[in-house]
């Protein structure tokens, strides 16, 4: 997906990412406890498939059986898309368009209430085709072995679960390529924070 965002004339749109359990979610907590207002593209996509919603419904005739008592198995959905890339980009090309028009929604009322810096938080961004619409797209990396024992210790994964949800993002080289600013997530999140700071601090000249 590559849907062409609207032009805000002194918005500085700012597409945050970073694989997953890199740290991207500490960057985007910081940059909100700065007063930068962060666009959560992840709990869009929830919104998008929320009970009763269309895109449950269009979710559930991709995926039967993923749908139970009106609500998403996320695991069960989760254990097909990860382990199946064909699986993975249907379930995108459901749920990337509902999310693509409710941030684009969010932006507009923002830019309507006078903000100036706006950052998007946004974990397939370079996987979707969109860091051509960001600037700066800001990138939170770490060491792929670092963000597996992450998914283990922190979220349950088995080894091999962990490995398949980093293969389900573009690979560390791709996202680094498609980076303006790169903020070291292998360390603890004392650094990352103000790894955050000094880079809203670098736009200081600008409207916050």
């Amino acid at each position: 997906m590559s849907t062409a965002w609207p032009a805000h004339p002194g918005l500085r749109r700012v597409g945050l990412t970073g694989g997953i359990a890199a740290g991207k979610s500490v960057a985007a907590k910081r940059f909100a406890e700065l007063g930068i207002p962060v666009v959560d593209h992840d709990r869009l996509a929830r919104d998008a498939v929320a009970p009763g919603s269309a895109g449950l419904a269009a979710v559930e005739r991709e995926f039967p059986g993923v749908v139970v008592a009106g609500v998403l198995d996320r695991e069960a959905l989760g254990a097909l898309v990860f382990a199946d890339p064909g699986a993975r980009a249907r379930l995108n090309a459901v749920v990337h368009p509902l999310v693509h028009d409710a941030a684009m929604a969010a932006e507009a009322e923002h830019v309507a209430a006078g903000v100036h810096t706006l950052v998007h938080d946004v974990p397939l961004l370079v996987e979707t085709g969109q860091a051509g619409h960001f600037s700066p797209v800001v990138v939170v990396d770490a060491p792929a072995e670092l963000r597996v024992s992450r998914l283990v210790a922190e979220r349950g994964l088995s080894p091999r679960q962990a490995w398949e949800r980093l293969a389900a993002q573009a690979d560390d080289e791709e996202r680094l390529e498609a980076a303006d600013v790169v903020l070291d997530g292998s360390g603890d999140v004392a650094d990352l924070r103000a790894r955050v700071d000094a880079l809203v601090a670098s736009w200081a000249g600008g409207h916050r």
